[in-house]
């Protein structure tokens, strides 16, 4: 697609972009185990909590490049190629490497005020911790829907945008 053509296109609903973040997630569960099973083998992690804190910024830094990597490229992730949605830039561009990771890095706006009340009210129960997450995220939507083009803030921050990219007919 061109990038004029990309401009024009209308952003996509907030319930498809849900639904690629929920797609998203069953695949990222198959890269983050396998990248845990890698770390714990390289590292001879014998327990669970030993080196955990490794382990985090490990399979944080796997999620970057993943991320980063496919924004960088087609600006589509296998779950956005599914759902015919794509990122780009205020111009219509792929998003550049610099963009790309400040667009990852803010995109943790997300879970970040769940998990700060988490930590804050010192919830420990696993029923309070996924009803902060979820009332967290349910939030985040419905910033997106103050925007006049229904972007998340993260995109807004960082002059990236999401759109519709149908494949083309043929």
């Amino acid at each position: 697609m061109t990038a004029p053509a990309a401009l024009d296109a209308s952003p996509p609903g907030l319930a498809r972009r849900f639904a690629a973040f929920l797609y998203e997630g069953v695949l990222l569960f198959g890269v983050l185990f396998f990248a845990g099973f890698l770390y714990s083998v390289l590292t001879r992690q014998a327990h669970a909590l030993q080196g955990r804190h490794g382990l985090g910024a490990f399979l944080f830094v796997v999620l970057g490049m993943y991320f980063v990597g496919f924004w960088t490229r087609s600006g589509q992730t296998l779950a956005m190629k599914t759902w015919h949605l794509r990122v780009i830039d205020t111009a219509g561009q792929p998003l550049s490497w610099g963009r790309a990771v400040l667009r990852y890095l803010l995109a943790w706006l997300w879970f970040l005020p769940a998990l700060v009340s988490v930590w804050a009210l010192g919830l420990h129960g696993g029923g309070a911790i996924v009803g902060a997450l979820v009332a967290g995220m349910g939030g985040y939507l419905l910033i997106a829907r103050l925007h006049p083009q229904r972007q998340f803030l993260h995109d807004a921050i960082c002059g990236s945008r999401v759109i519709t990219q149908l494949p083309p007919r043929s």
